[in-house]
């Protein structure tokens, strides 16, 4: 990498970057919006349930600069207290779009050459450590109790888990979206 796109790649760090505080009471200027450099990477949340997942997500789709997130199913969705407490303001920073049906979705992506990795549990998992991403993606993660439904799970390119080596047999919803995003993000830096 050359001494000029070094000093690019620092720079893209240092750009729009707020506090908390800021973002919960500030919406974004369409020239902020306009320099945020979006990642080949979507998140797709399969009838989430909990607020602060969802929320949390936000925070984690800004933190990685995704190119959208889509909320799909029976869940709720900005504009939305619980959502915005959780997600610090961040909801109106991520390009995003409430679905009624992942699968619709996962399909859309695939027509776009979109690969789909989702998160779960499944005999067919392969470790997130095996993960080598092909971009652009599309990151799945399911419901807390009954996790990313089957019609979505046989639609995926590869499904990925994370270890889970104490007694509970899955991890948080978010949790498992950050391993992954990071896990993926690795391949672009």
């Amino acid at each position: 990498m050359g001494i000029l796109s070094q000093n690019l790649l620092k720079l893209a760090h240092y750009m729009i970057k707020h506090g908390s505080d800021h973002l919960r009471h500030n919406a974004p200027l369409s020239e902020e919006l306009a320099q945020i450099k979006r990642n080949p990477i979507y998140l797709v949340l399969d009838n989430v349930l909990d607020t602060y997942n969802i929320g949390s997500i936000f925070r984690l789709a800004d933190a990685i600069s995704v190119e959208k997130v889509y909320l799909c199913g029976n869940m709720e969705y900005p504009p939305s207290s619980r959502i915005h407490k959780a997600a610090v303001g961040t909801e109106v920073w991520v390009p995003w779009e409430k679905r009624d049906s992942a699968i619709e979705v996962v399909r859309e992506l695939q027509e776009k050459g979109v690969k789909i990795v989702a998160v779960e549990q499944n005999p067919k998992s392969i470790s997130y450590k095996n993960l080598k991403p092909n971009f652009p993606i599309a990151i799945v993660v399911g419901h807390e109790s009954n996790g990313v439904s089957q019609e979505v799970l046989d639609l995926a390119d590869i499904v990925v888990e994370l270890p889970m080596m104490g007694v509970n047999k899955s991890f948080n919803v978010w949790g498992s979206a950050a391993v992954i995003s990071y896990k993926v993000l690795e391949s672009l830096v």
